[in-house]
């Protein structure tokens, strides 16, 4: 190969970075991207009202003597189906994510054996009154903030009445449901 068809070659190498280089400069002024003040992307999220607004947020609507009045035990085990992705319901099961709930009416707070609850939910002490699970199944993080349960809640009175009901007929002697004032 002469020195002539080798200085071709480098020519049309040279030429090609030149043509690449010259449009690159002219995208470049063309399309010049806006770059954000802040990197990342900005998440819509509904702000929660400050001042104690955790736990008056979960308030339910209406009384819970009064929900279950109405209450179906059908159709609260049916909507317990979305329970039982973490929790079981039959006597002596087992914990799963969440604890068994067979008996949980009435019974202490973090108590089923066997069971590795957050420190929120050793915390709160107490039992599982009526009430109580009214508002932790409406809110577990604003009833007990701090908890592991990652479920959002049920926010519809009446399917929350319902799950109660069926949770309350699993026991060995049902605690009796509260009557509703007058």
């Amino acid at each position: 190969m002469d020195s002539f068809e080798l200085n071709k070659i480098i020519g049309a190498i040279l030429g090609t970075c030149l043509v690449l280089l010259v449009t690159s400069f002219t995208a470049g002024a063309i399309f010049t991207p806006v770059m954000p003040q802040k990197p990342g992307l900005e998440i819509a999220a509904k702000e929660e009202a400050h001042g104690g607004g955790g736990e008056a947020a979960a308030a339910p609507s209406e009384p819970i003597e009064k929900l279950l009045q109405t209450a179906s035990v059908e159709k609260g085990a049916t909507a317990a189906k979305k329970c039982a992705a973490c929790h079981t319901f039959e006597k002596g099961g087992p914990n799963r994510v969440g604890p068994n709930l067979f008996g949980v009416v009435e019974r202490a707070r973090a108590s089923e054996p066997g069971f590795n609850y957050s420190a929120a939910m050793k915390a709160k002490g107490g039992k599982w009154t009526y009430d109580d699970l009214n508002k932790f199944i409406a809110n577990p993080k604003g009833f007990v903030p701090g908890t592991a349960m990652g479920f959002a809640g049920i926010p519809k009175d009446s399917e929350r009445a319902d799950v109660i009901d069926y949770l309350h007929t699993l026991a060995d002697s049902p605690v009796p449901l509260p009557t509703a004032a007058k």
